[in-house]
């Protein structure tokens, strides 16, 4: 087989099938997007390869490690790659592009499959993720769109998005609502590594002449961190603001949020995280609501005593373009009106020129 220059990511596009060979775990944690996982060691067998190791020494973790490995490459070969052609082209990767990959790689190219091991594994993947957000996040030509808690602008981005806008859903990615109250009912956030990671693949798809729109967002998206680059750059973009009606945005949180009332306990127990700033007597009596499923009581206040105050207090502070934001009215946010809505938008952005 002829000598190659060492694979790197820029190269992956070139393989047929990309193959993480870590452990489920660290795949959970973060993998390169299309990547399949065929574990050399799992979870389990990594411990106690890493136990031995550390008590016995190298040799003996290599001769059990070994063991396991092979075991795990047969199987890899009977269920996964047995029906491979003799041209298929794999692209193999571990954690740094060591033992695991490599091992891999070899019964691979032993079978006559022209199977590649990429260079520094997926820490040159991690690496190109930390590059690209640093590099893309300055020249995005961003407009953000702001508004009250309730006005309905996560899905207005996805109806703008329908209609060939590019939007960078940031709640979408960390899938996460962004408030307190935000969490999704039986999905958890992804790790940080993989929202950047997903972060950085969607960067890669925008077209810079063409506005990218994104929610106005604070610094954490439930516990995703957002990257100092984009906050920045979205500190600097010009902003719309959706000024919907308090009835509008309440009807809206009742539809959007309606899933809270399922678990009145949890809800209840939620209330607590505002007791600092709010008081026991309201939030006793926050809990008491969400107790008797009273949403409609519940986020009414919640909506005029704590989210409005505190986004008239934020918004100035966040966004350095807050004072020649442009203003989109709303009295109805509900789904037959929001096409209405995403066109308005659309229309009122053709104005504004965003500075990168």
């Amino acid at each position: 087989m002829s000598h190659r220059q060492p694979t790197r990511v820029a190269d992956i596009a070139g393989f047929d099938t990309l193959i993480d060979a870590r452990s489920p775990s660290e795949f959970a944690l973060d993998h390169i997007p299309g990547a399949i996982n065929c574990p050399v060691l799992d979870d389990e067998e990594r411990r106690i390869v890493g136990t031995i190791y550390k008590q016995t020494g190298a040799f003996e973790a290599r001769r059990v490690g070994g063991a396991m490995v092979a075991a795990n490459l047969a199987r890899h070969l009977r269920e996964h790659f047995a029906d491979r052609p003799a041209h298929w082209k794999p692209l193999v990767y571990c954690w740094r592009g060591g033992l695991r990959s490599g091992s891999m790689v070899n019964w691979l190219r032993l079978v006559g499959w022209d199977a590649q091991q990429l260079a520094g594994g997926y820490k040159s993947w991690r690496r190109h993720v930390i590059e690209r957000i640093a590099q893309a996040c300055p020249a995005l030509p961003l407009v953000v769109l702001c508004g009250a808690t309730g006005s309905a602008k996560t899905r207005l981005l996805q109806r703008m998005a329908e209609g060939g806008a590019q939007v960078l859903d940031l709640e979408g990615l960390a899938r996460h609502r962004g408030s307190l109250l935000g969490a999704l009912r039986g999905v958890p956030q992804p790790s940080q590594k993989h929202f950047e990671t997903l972060l950085a693949q969607q960067l890669e798809r925008f077209d810079l002449d063409r506005p990218v729109f994104t929610e106005g967002e604070s610094p954490r998206i439930g516990r995703i961190a957002l990257p100092q680059e984009l906050v920045d750059r979205m500190r600097d973009a010009p902003c719309i603001e959706v000024q919907a009606t308090p009835e509008a945005r309440l009807a809206y949180l009742l539809r959007d949020y309606a899933d809270l009332g399922e678990d009145r306990e949890a809800l209840a127990q939620l209330m607590a995280h505002f007791k600092e700033s709010q008081g026991k007597a309201s939030v006793q009596r926050w809990q008491d609501w969400a107790r008797a499923g009273d949403l409609h009581a519940l986020f009414d206040e919640l909506m005029r005593l704590h989210y409005d105050p505190h986004y008239e207090r934020s918004q100035a502070r966040h966004f350095r373009r807050w004072e020649q934001r442009l203003a989109v009215p709303a009295d109805d946010l509900s789904e037959a009106a929001l096409d209405g809505l995403a066109r308005q938008v659309l229309a009122t952005s053709s104005v504004l020129v965003s500075t990168p």
